[in-house]
């Protein structure tokens, strides 16, 4: 999914820097329009893939066009939230056995570092603390877009995935070998600041 996260930097930057600064700035999830999305999925004994869902995150994020790896990014994923469209099982995750969401409401990222290379494909590489936990993860990102608002805003918008192994932060629970890595992917759309 590795896109050119730069397409649109290097376009403006090309047609003169001024412009190449327009779309830098600090922008906040647009958590009131519901335009963002934390979804995940996962193999269930290696016969179907489970879905799910965090319905209440937020964040912000920095994007700095003339230099890229001075972006930025911050999470924070309410862990009750979960949402895998089955009130048992999300009683499940919800428990000591996978997010210990009584121990641990909240689990955040933030960037420590954006790796642009000169392809200018870029990660964005940080801590993901979950469960407790905290690692280093990268997020493989897109640049969806960017623009005016029908609103008189300005946003762009970003689709980052990334996997891990649910030992990797400490879940207990045992699904067996085919169930034991997860893949997330974080679709944002934030507004201007």
């Amino acid at each position: 999914m590795k896109k050119l996260l730069l397409a649109s930097a290097v376009a403006l930057t090309v047609s003169g820097g001024a412009q190449a600064s327009e779309h830098s700035g600090t922008y906040a999830f647009d958590t009131k329009g519901a335009h963002q999305f934390i979804t995940f999925k996962i193999s269930h004994l290696g016969y179907s893939w489970l879905y799910g869902r965090f319905n209440e995150f937020d964040g912000e994020f920095v994007y700095d066009a003339e230099s890229p790896a001075n972006s930025s990014v911050e999470v924070v994923v309410d862990t009750s939230s979960v949402d895998s469209n089955h009130a048992e099982r999300d009683k499940h995750l919800r428990s000591e056995d996978f997010l210990y969401v009584s121990e641990f409401p909240e689990a955040t990222f933030k960037s420590k570092r954006v790796v642009v290379d000169d392809d200018g494909e870029a990660d964005i590489v940080g801590d993901l603390t979950l469960r407790g936990v905290t690692k280093e993860i990268t997020l493989d990102v897109e640049m969806l877009g960017h623009g005016d608002d029908p609103w008189g805003g300005y946003r762009m918008g970003f689709e980052a995935e990334t996997e891990f192994k649910l030992t990797d932060f400490g879940i207990p629970m045992d699904l067996g070998k085919v169930s034991e890595t997860v893949e997330m992917i974080i679709s944002v759309e934030g507004i201007r600041q």
